[in-house]
């Protein structure tokens, strides 16, 4: 679906982040007397100036507002491709039944890493189980940066329903498993942390358990400690008797 020209879109860690790493809370009380005028932000939201509108989407990602969800979703679609990157994150802290399938529409049809890596966080925060299948496909197809955040919106079916947990652990372990990119593996990791709780102890729970006992040996650190925080979350018996085995071995 998308070549190797698209992770010149993406700049190495920096493109592994989301742009709301480096918001501060939305219930912080300095933040909140800094905040923009919600009424000002929302007329941005319909101005024939793009950067205007970029400006109000921007605000969105700090703000939360039912009203700007129409507008919002009306901008998915914005010819610059800096709007439609805003509007996505703007989404995702402003989530709404009503926004998931044009995130759907706009993951499917955009050709910019940046946006689709803001709609597939978007849509884990919708938490809605139309999601699955477009994360799925993300976590398997995209690039790396926007298989990162398709791994840790996976997590969040777990908060869906139980259904939608198990059909997301299989895609969730394989790539575990082979990707090869460790930011990747690690979110894996903690989605499986999520996502087996809800999972009767069975082949799919078994297969998704070892899974994580074998990243404890990952070359990267991330990943065995994200797959040890997994493992002791679920406190699956023979997950616990190999963290003591590599801790006495001065190996985790």
């Amino acid at each position: 679906m998308y070549d190797d020209d698209d992770f010149n879109l993406l700049d190495a860690d920096a493109a592994l982040e989301s742009p709301l790493d480096r918001l501060v809370p939305v219930d912080n009380p300095e933040a909140e007397a800094e905040q923009p005028d919600v009424e000002e932000m929302l007329a941005l939201l319909t101005s024939e100036n793009v950067t205007q509108r970029m400006v109000g989407a921007r605000a969105f990602c700090e703000l939360q507002d039912l009203r700007a969800t129409a507008p919002l979703i009306q901008l998915l679609a914005d010819g610059c491709p800096l709007v439609r990157v805003s509007v996505a994150y703007a989404l995702g802290r402003n989530p709404s039944p009503e926004a998931v399938e044009p995130l759907i529409q706009q993951y499917h049809a955009d050709w910019n890493g940046y946006v689709r890596k803001g709609v597939v966080w978007a849509l884990g925060n919708c938490r809605d189980r139309r999601a699955l299948l477009p994360l799925i496909e993300a976590l398997q197809n995209d690039i790396s940066a926007v298989r990162l955040w398709a791994a840790s919106s996976l997590g969040q079916m777990a908060e869906v329903d139980s259904t939608a947990a198990v059909e997301a652990i299989p895609a969730v372990t394989a790539a575990l498993q082979q990707d090869c990119l460790s930011a990747v593996r690690s979110n894996c990791a903690w989605a499986l942390g999520q996502l087996c709780q809800f999972v009767p102890v069975n082949d799919l729970y078994r297969q998704s358990t070892e899974a994580l006992i074998e990243a404890l040996s990952d070359d990267d650190l991330g990943v065995r400690e994200d797959a040890r925080g997994a493992l002791l979350r679920l406190g699956d018996p023979r997950g616990l008797q190999a963290i003591e085995e590599l801790e006495l071995e001065g190996l985790l």
